[in-house]
């Protein structure tokens, strides 16, 4: 299996093949923070859905789908999955399994299949913005398609938002 990037077309193609109501686009202007992607889209923080993808001991990984300045509760996160020795994916196995470069990882639309929990902040919502397929790209999608599209449980998995 190739470690390479999947291009952003192919999120591109995921979407326009599901005829999603969603949207990719390039803001023109760094965006390494929540607050940043916030402000550069005009939304609030809790708009922006982070896909966070975590490795377990035995080699399987889970995404927490979470919102803005939201921190994942791993120990929440592993009972539910119940997977062991939960820790954050290294940005090579992100790029592995899911095929796009962590701080642009989308919530949908990845190379392989793993568990996805969703955060019930973000069920919440009708729609957010998340990851676009690399760092400089950011979809506007439905939270209801990230959870259909990836089968993923709706939870909460947040510990604490960070202000």
């Amino acid at each position: 299996m190739s470690a390479d990037a999947l291009p952003p077309l192919d999120l591109a193609d995921f979407l326009r093949a599901r005829a999603l109501d969603a949207e990719i686009v390039a803001p023109g202007v760094p965006m390494p923070t929540v607050d940043a992607a916030a402000a550069v889209l005009g939304v609030e923080p809790e708009r922006i859905f982070k896909s966070i993808l975590f490795s377990a001991r035995d080699g399987r990984c889970v995404m927490a789908v979470a919102c803005g300045k939201a921190r994942v509760d791993v120990e929440r996160l592993a009972a539910l999955t119940g997977l062991a020795g939960l820790r954050l994916a290294s940005p090579e196995v992100a790029l592995q399994v899911t095929g796009y470069p962590a701080g642009g990882t989308p919530p949908v639309g990845h190379r392989e299949r793993f568990a996805v929990v969703v955060d019930a902040r973000v069920a919440a919502q009708e729609w957010g913005w998340a990851g676009g397929g690399r760092k400089e790209l950011m979809v506007r999608i439905r939270s209801a398609d990230i959870v259909r599209l990836t089968g993923a449980r709706v939870a909460e998995i947040v510990r604490d938002v960070v202000s």
